[in-house]
């Protein structure tokens, strides 16, 4: 009995992907249904021990239909999205076995079962359909025994989802061809590469509270991510968004053709020679230049707040001080910050965020991620940048770093699936 039991239980496999954060922005698709960007873009893949997807694919003969479970509860699983990324790994798996059905392969004809889970909020604001496609993606693929390019499947999940494929430093090349066969992401270089750079995300309040943002990869309604918590809606969906500002932004147009291009090759010889003043001077210009083609839009969007320009203002204050570029900050499509510094930063600009945004309740939940040292901050630092402070603004700083793409989770006991293709309780 047993041994039957372990026939028909579901083949099964799980992965971890990560968040990644544009350096050099994707905006504007001149393909919308195969998600084919109008520019070439940039990132750095965040570390899975501070911001992962982990998802569990499994299938078997007495699934009745396919199912999807996102943080526990059930979504729809013919979202159009999911169900392109389904069908490609299908394609693919059916390509490599030659059209023929392998009796010792898994049948392609089984229904399938989808869990995925997040261990970050979603008020971190960050583009958590990224992590969610790539790693459905590595999951299936894994699943059927797919080792092909992968990224362009998860491309077709959410755009920005291809990045999230490579670990690292991460370029998505727009690519020529209508069929967006060479729209794929390539490693630039590896996390390893620059062990001093650090990440500090700044989450913070909206008006009513948690502001929640799907970054700029494609919106929130749709992508592999919890639904929104409370606090504000986004003003614009970044899929809608950027739709209107290809249509209406002439700056948008300027940008993907004669700036971008340009823009790309200076980032990779900066990260290539591990240059933080050309590298943050570069991310902030280019952060800049993208809110600037949301304002080009008709009608404009705002997706910065009060507050994101108060974290700007600070961090030019911060670096005139100091004379040079110590933080740079960049911002996707909503306010939260994400600010690059290097490991010696980190501390002293911890302490000037502090003394800027002071917590209101919880001061010791304030920094989260890696650990922070402490500072003493000089009486001409606090007066050159510390203006008037804004108490509670801040509401955490998750402190992070480059690191590795999708990992496969070797250990059954933390597939997110039990034995009968139900999501196990936690």
């Amino acid at each position: 009995a047993a041994a039957m039991a372990a026939e028909r239980a579901p083949a099964m496999a799980t992965c971890t992907a990560p968040v990644n954060i544009a350096v050099i922005k994707y905006w504007g698709k001149r393909d919308t249904d195969l998600i084919l960007p109008i520019n070439s873009s940039l990132s750095v893949t965040l570390h899975q021990d501070q911001l992962k997807t982990t998802t569990t694919a499994a299938a078997s003969r007495d699934f009745t239909e396919d199912r999807l479970w996102l943080n526990g509860k059930e979504e729809d699983v013919g979202h159009p999205r999911v169900q392109a990324c389904l069908r490609e790994v299908r394609r693919l798996a059916r390509k490599r076995r030659g059209g023929s059905e392998d009796a010792a392969a898994l049948s392609l004809s089984y229904k399938i079962h989808i869990a995925s889970e997040n261990n970050f909020p979603t008020a971190a604001g960050l583009a958590s359909s990224a992590a969610g496609y790539a790693c459905l993606v590595s999951a299936l693929a894994r699943l059927y025994g797919v080792e092909e390019e992968l990224s362009e499947v998860a491309r077709r999940g959410s755009g920005s989802a291809c990045r999230s494929m490579f670990g690292g430093f991460v370029q998505w090349q727009r690519g020529e061809r209508p069929d967006g066969t060479d729209s794929l992401a390539l490693q630039v270089a590896p996390e390893t590469h620059w062990p001093e750079l650090r990440v500090l995300v700044l989450v913070v309040r909206g008006r009513e509270g948690i502001w929640d943002s799907g970054g700029s990869g494609g919106a929130v309604s749709h992508c592999l991510c919890p639904p929104q918590v409370s606090g504000e809606k986004k003003p614009v969906g970044s899929t809608a968004g950027m739709q209107t500002s290809v249509e209406t932004s002439p700056l948008l147009k300027h940008r993907a053709e004669v700036v971008v291009p340009e823009r790309l090759a200076q980032m990779m010889r900066h990260i290539r020679e591990r240059d933080f003043e050309g590298f943050g001077q570069l991310a902030m210009r280019d952060s800049n230049q993208f809110h600037a083609t949301c304002l080009d839009t008709f009608p404009p969007i705002f997706y910065l707040t009060d507050l994101s320009r108060h974290i700007i203002a600070l961090a030019h204050r911060y670096n005139a001080h100091h004379g040079h570029t110590k933080v740079a900050y960049t911002f996707d499509a909503g306010p939260n910050a994400v600010i690059f510094a290097l490991a010696d930063t980190v501390a002293e600009f911890v302490e000037v965020v502090r003394r800027s945004f002071p917590p209101a309740t919880n001061g010791d939940q304030f920094v989260r991620g890696l650990p922070v040292g402490s500072a003493a901050l000089s009486q001409e630092l606090v007066a050159a940048v510390v203006t008037e402070p804004l108490p509670g603004a801040v509401r955490y700083i998750l402190h992070t770093k480059p690191g590795p793409g999708p990992q496969l989770v070797d250990d059954p006991s933390q597939h997110l699936l039990g034995a009968d293709g139900l999501p196990r309780s936690r």
